[in-house]
Parts: C-alpha cells; structure tokens; sequence
C-alpha cells in the first residue's frame, strides 16, 4: 500500500468517525465540520506512515501500518469532533 492507499484510509477513517461521533449533533453545522474531520484524518494517516517508516517499525503494507494509521487517524477524528463540539 502506498502512499494514496494511506490517504485513502485516512480520508475513509476520518469521514466515517466525524459523521458517528456522538458529538456532532452538537456541533451547529454538522457538514460544515465534516471535512474537517476528513483533513485530521488523512493528516493523522501520513503522519503515522512517515512516523513508522523514519523509526522502521513498520514497512509498506505491513498489517501493523493499517492498524497504526486507522487508530491514529481515529484518534485524531475524536480530538477535532470532540474541540469543535465544545465551540
């Protein structure tokens, strides 16, 4: 998996987390605030590929790589809903 499967996983991550995230309805424009769960997604995705390739726990498609990135994507999603929420 390359570069454009990560963003693509990040991107899926971050849309389905914005959308199921408890506190979106709490949020006054829940579709404005999606994309930004969309972008912290793919951001969290690359970061957790650079960050596994630079310290070589990981390489490319590794079953540890999609874990890293969908969790640290997750992670990312949570953080963003749950700060736009609090607006």
């Amino acid at each position: 998996m390359g570069w454009p499967g990560i963003v693509f996983l990040g991107l899926v991550v971050g849309l389905a987390g914005g959308w199921l995230h408890p506190l979106r309805r709490l949020v006054s424009r829940p579709f404005g605030r999606l994309w930004a769960a969309g972008l912290a997604g793919m951001a969290a995705a690359i970061v957790a590929k650079m960050l596994g390739n630079i310290t070589g726990a990981f390489h490319d498609g590794d079953s540890l790589e999609w874990l890293a990135c969908a969790l640290l994507a997750l992670a990312a999603v949570t953080v963003t809903v749950g700060l736009a929420a609090r607006r």
